[in-house]
């Protein structure tokens, strides 16, 4: 994985403006007798925890909500009995911080809960009327939280034995006899994306709760699979993503709530060839670890690609040591085959004539020519990634769109965050939270997230207790 700060400069560049974190590693896992069941037990651990991770980083980060656990009622039910114990706490601690208005709680839930999620008007919860799906409930509307759903129609069209055409999967236009309709409703269903999100709905109705809004905080589609997965494919990752982005940004919600959008968290931001399990386990990400795009990502009522819109180009780091850059510079010129010509005495990128600006333009050269085949932009450190152009005249840099190199990943436009609640400002391009999903953790002993691999709750999360926070990264020094 790149290194925390460049995780955070390609987030920054992308102008992705919220994203979900995962605490996930061992050291944070042990320390949480502060997570679900320590929280759960004990409101001066809730105070702490909230004091430590949320207080700590506000105003300077904008916390949104926290996450207490991840599917815990499908993948970790004997942690059920305190979770909203837990949930209470930490409101408690937030009210007592006066943040409970801007930071809500809330805990995100696999749709293996509704047995029969289709028709969705019949669907319900398997539960009673004091489960803990029916207490979790009444705490959001009580604090005026949103149920975090996590909604993956690749699971539901490969689990469903061919019951549903793969179209109804990637948001595709269905032929007449074809059509997904609700026989007790007639509503029709475009995707199946709208059906499970109403299948949750309706299944909140039949708890008597009708006013609370959903956030899908995970879907996505594997763009690689195992010789047993043929549907996860980049065509297909790429058509359900784009097709997500279209669909999300219409601002309009499911059948039975038209008025209220879906706001929604991509997963995920990278892929991860080092998961275990399944082929398809390691590539839910939209880029690659050096930083290139997985797939094509088109932009919502443009014919932009986000392949092709904003240029990103590595440059030297400001406070990276003149040995290292010249060591990097050494290696590029040399070993990484550079053109270096261009910054020799008397050529037009020689001045400045300084190590950093020639180090940028050999380091530059470098990864446009190689991230296709894995070059990375790092040089032991020295380096990182921008979407700000570093050309200046007469010096052109490779990838600029002066040049003839290739472009870059993601354009300028912003996919801006919009509170499921109405609160806050409105985006201008989309109703997707986090344009892309950036996944970190929090280590016990330190105050910076770094990232880290998820384990995704339906094969390797059974004993494991996450706690996620929605936030937008602060900027590094």
């Amino acid at each position: 994985m790149p290194s925390a700060s460049d995780v955070v400069s390609i987030i920054r560049a992308h102008q992705i403006t919220h994203v979900r974190l995962y605490d996930a590693d061992s050291h944070m896992l042990k320390a949480l007798a502060g997570s679900v069941l320590g929280v759960g037990q004990s409101a001066s651990t809730a105070a702490a925890w909230v004091n430590k991770n949320v207080a700590s980083y506000v105003p300077a980060t904008n916390i949104t909500a926290i996450a207490v656990g991840s599917e815990v009622l499908s993948s970790v039910p004997r942690v059920a009995p305190v979770l909203v114990s837990a949930m209470n706490n930490l409101h408690k601690a937030l009210v007592a911080s006066d943040m409970n208005f801007h930071v809500k709680v809330s805990s995100p839930q696999s749709l293996d809960i509704i047995p029969k999620p289709f028709p969705p008007s019949t669907a319900v919860f398997n539960s009673s009327p004091n489960s803990t799906i029916y207490q979790l409930l009444q705490f959001l509307k009580n604090t005026n939280s949103y149920y975090m759903l996590n909604a993956y129609p690749y699971y539901g069209y490969t689990n469903g034995n061919g019951i549903f055409p793969i179209d109804y999967a990637l948001f595709k236009p269905l032929t007449s006899v074809k059509q997904i309709v609700d026989p007790n409703t007639l509503f029709h269903y475009n995707s199946m994306f709208d059906a499970m999100v109403d299948a949750t709905y309706y299944s909140m109705d039949a708890l008597n709760f009708s006013v609370i809004p959903i956030v899908v905080t995970e879907t996505g589609w594997p763009s690689q699979g195992g010789a047993n997965e043929p549907d996860a494919t980049v065509e297909n990752a790429g058509t359900f993503i784009n097709n997500l982005i279209r669909r999300v940004s219409n601002n309009s919600g499911p059948p039975s709530r038209p008025n209220i959008p879906i706001n929604t968290y991509i997963y995920e931001l990278f892929n991860e060839d080092k998961r275990p399990g399944p082929v398809s386990e390691k590539n839910w990400g939209m880029l690659s670890t050096n930083g290139t795009a997985v797939f094509p990502l088109s932009l919502s009522g443009s014919s932009q690609t986000m392949g092709n819109a904003t240029a990103v180009f590595c440059v030297a780091k400001d406070d990276a040591s003149e040995d290292k850059l010249q060591d990097g510079l050494n290696w590029a010129c040399g070993q990484g085959q550079t053109n270096c010509s261009v910054i020799q005495s008397g050529q037009l990128c020689y001045l400045p004539n300084s190590i950093k600006n020639h180090a940028s333009y050999a380091y530059n050269d470098y990864y446009q020519k190689m991230r296709s085949v894995g070059g990375t932009c790092d040089f032991d450190g020295t380096a990182t990634v921008t979407t700000n152009d570093p050309s200046y005249r007469p010096c052109i840099f490779t990838g600029s769109s002066n040049s003839s190199g290739g472009r870059g990943l993601f354009p300028a436009g912003d996919f801006g965050p919009v509170s499921p609640l109405g609160e806050g400002p409105k985006p201008s391009v989309s109703k997707i939270h986090s344009s892309l999903e950036f996944i970190a953790l929090f280590n016990g002993s330190s105050s910076e997230p770094t990232p880290d691999f998820k384990s995704r709750p339906e094969s390797n999360m059974r004993d494991r207790i996450q706690a996620g926070i929605f936030e937008r990264l602060k900027e590094k020094n």
